[in-house]
């Protein structure tokens, strides 16, 4: 099935440059954790990881949280 007009498509390939800290927190998300919990795994503010989830959100170009953990999970399929 066609994604709709106007709409853009997942950036999954490995041209996506993340930081540590975002990678942390990508894995992170793709294991399923909350914010918190991710927080307190990394030593960061709640509202930090927020921070990398928007980033993360823009340069995987999709727009919620299960999104960006299917786009890790595909991430981790071409890194393997």
């Amino acid at each position: 099935m066609a994604p709709p007009p106007g709409s853009t498509r997942p950036n999954s390939d490995l041209s996506v440059h993340l930081t540590p800290t975002q990678i942390k927190v990508l894995r992170g998300v793709h294991s399923g954790q909350l914010n918190k919990q991710i927080a307190y795994d990394l030593g960061i503010a709640e509202a930090t990881v927020k921070a990398h989830m928007t980033a993360l959100m823009r340069k995987l170009n999709v727009r919620n949280r299960t999104q960006v953990a299917i786009a890790a999970q595909s991430l981790a399929l071409h890194t393997a």
